[in-house]
């Protein structure tokens, strides 16, 4: 559920990112578009609707060799995008303006010697369906109306999403991929792949995932949506050039930041400091800087998200339980993979808990599968599949070069 594309602004970081020239970097990138469904070969959802047009963003970097055996699909979390890494050429054209100032979300992994090596592998990032960034949704036009889709958008789910990646893999001329990649929702994304698509996946790398989201996740997102469901201004999601539902929106992205932190790094970088002062001001308004990090961060979240799109795809991750491949026995369901997994997760994570990625860890070794199984001492929370870059570059270097990580705690 992380947002890595507002990671910088969120962690107050000093980091010198690499420049676009830099030789550490992919450079500079821009998105491809390419529709991927029309009314002559729809896409079958899981609601029961064959769905068309569908326009799909995405970027590669790398080269694909002549084999065609290096490509590596890399999942995006909630809010994330297609633009993974590298400087992008078109922020000005797609007024995007923060991918001006930050590079991808996650151009720390992917780049010329980075743990996603693009001078060894060929990496892909595709937006997924009923976002906001460049693939079709909620915000879309509906041809058949000329208007925004708003709520007549269909429900989608991971498994939906899934199918889609894969008609963009065989237009891209792969039959296997070498590796499937992400963290969070990103992660459950490539476990479906190996689920749904065993023959045509190599290997796994799921990080701060698990096989659903707990009740509490499911919790939280409930009251996300019913704060955007209630703002005066969603007008039944019809809300597109008027004045949007930014209240709502705001306290749900507000909301939804909590659950990537942990109490350690919140303690760390609060300690309950008042904004102004050493003193309480006495007044109903915002006193702890904890409140103005969050009221920033909703703020910020409203100028680059759709609210509809927040709503249909916390749906769809309400909705993801790997276990229904084997009806509902999750043990079952992980026979059907023929994938290697490195599954991490990090220790002060209680969104997706270590102990659910263990879970699915044991469920793949009972189903004799090749697994790895890491759990990494952070205090970054959820986000630490974001921000543990060079603890997870030495992992997922040594596992897609074929080496063997044990089983342990990584301090």
């Amino acid at each position: 559920m992380s947002d890595p594309i507002n990671l910088l602004n969120k962690r107050g970081s000093t980091k010198n990112y690499d420049a676009p020239d830099s030789s550490n970097s992919v450079g500079w990138t821009q998105p491809q578009h390419l529709r991927l469904a029309d009314d002559n070969d729809p896409l079958p959802l899981k609601c029961g609707i064959n769905f068309a047009p569908i326009d799909v963003e995405y970027e590669t970097y790398g080269r694909l060799n002549e084999e065609r055996s290096n490509a590596i699909l890399i999942l995006h979390a909630l809010s994330g995008d297609a633009h993974v890494a590298g400087w992008d050429s078109k922020a000005d054209e797609y007024k995007r303006p923060w991918r001006k100032t930050r590079p991808g979300w996650w151009d720390n992994m992917v780049g010329p010697g980075k743990a996603f090596d693009t001078n060894k592998y060929f990496i892909i990032c595709s937006n997924v369906l009923g976002s906001c960034y460049g693939t079709t949704g909620p915000s879309s036009v509906d041809p058949a109306t000329g208007k925004p889709y708003g709520l007549r958008f269909p429900v989608v789910t991971v498994g939906d999403w899934v199918r889609l990646q894969c008609r963009l893999i065989e237009h891209l001329g792969i039959e296997k991929l070498l590796a499937v990649a992400g963290g969070s929702l990103g992660g459950q994304q490539a476990l479906e792949w190996t689920l749904a698509y065993p023959e045509r996946v190599g290997s796994a790398i799921i990080l701060a995932s698990s096989t659903h989201l707990s009740d509490l996740g499911l919790a939280f997102n409930a009251v996300a949506r019913h704060a955007i469901l209630n703002d005066r201004n969603f007008k039944d999601g019809n809300y597109y050039g008027d004045e949007v539902p930014d209240k709502g929106l705001s306290i749900a992205r507000m909301l939804g930041h909590i659950t990537y932190l942990s109490e350690e790094s919140m303690e760390k970088k609060f300690t309950r400091k008042y904004i102004r002062g050493d003193k309480p001001k006495f007044h109903l308004g915002i006193d702890f800087e904890v409140e103005g990090y969050l009221h920033y961060q909703g703020q910020a979240f409203v100028e680059r998200f759709d609210a509809n799109s927040y709503l249909y795809i916390t749906k769809a991750m309400d909705y993801y339980d790997a276990a229904s491949w084997g009806n509902g026995d999750i043990d079952s369901a992980c026979k059907r993979t023929k994938s290697r997994f490195l599954l991490v997760s990090f220790s002060s994570d209680w969104l997706y808990t270590p102990q659910q990625t263990r879970e699915l860890a044991l469920s793949l070794y009972r189903a004799k599968k090749p697994v790895s199984y890491i759990n990494i001492q952070s205090s970054y929370g959820h986000d630490a599949f974001l921000l543990e870059g060079e603890k997870l570059k030495e992992l997922i270097t040594s596992f897609l070069d074929g080496g063997i990580v044990k089983d342990e705690d990584t301090a």
